[in-house]
């Protein structure tokens, strides 16, 4: 198998792309959380969505430390995979705002980031453990913990009525359009 490098790739090499890959990561997602915040008309969405945004700066202090415990720099390498999840979630945030489904699409949204992030924090837990980068591989599940709650709330909130409310909205308009 043929590489742009003639240099081996090591597992090392993986771990450190990855928190690079995490570190642009989570730089981009706190901005996306608060045009998210800005958008959610739903209350516990919106403290929801800004108790995630002060976790995800906390993560970024996080992965600065990993890298220090790795003896590397911190710095951030360009992720087209959430840079595409992001694009994707700011075409829904300008489709939908305003509309009853708005909220659900915000919800919609942040899973895709979170359920990202739990792979990769998954993943480089698991490098880290291989290594015997014990210090780093709690950091990372520290972080997974936290993604994991995140996502787990977005679930309740849009089962605990976000989404319901989405479908009576879709009721009503259907009612207004057969009235008409």
């Amino acid at each position: 198998m043929a590489t742009k490098s003639s240099e081996t790739k090591t597992l090392e090499d993986l771990l450190e792309h990855g928190l690079k890959d995490m570190y642009y990561a989570e730089n981009k997602i706190v901005k996306s959380l608060e045009k998210m915040v800005k958008a959610a008309e739903d209350e516990d969405l919106k403290a929801a969505l800004e108790e995630h945004r002060g976790e995800t700066e906390g993560q970024i202090a996080t992965l600065e430390k990993a890298f220090e415990a790795l003896g590397k720099k911190a710095q951030g390498e360009k992720c087209d995979a959430m840079d595409g999840i992001l694009k994707e979630g700011d075409q829904l945030l300008a489709d939908f705002k305003g509309s009853p489904a708005g909220d659900a699409a915000i919800i919609f949204s942040a899973q895709a980031v979170e359920h990202y992030e739990i792979a990769r924090y998954g993943s480089l837990r698991n490098y880290a453990e291989l290594l015997g980068e014990d210090e780093v591989a709690e950091m990372m599940q520290q972080i997974l913990d936290q993604e994991g709650a995140a996502d787990e709330k977005l679930t309740d909130l849009a089962d605990g009525g976000i989404n319901d409310a989405a479908a009576e909205g879709m009721e009503e308009d259907d009612e207004e359009d057969d009235g008409a």
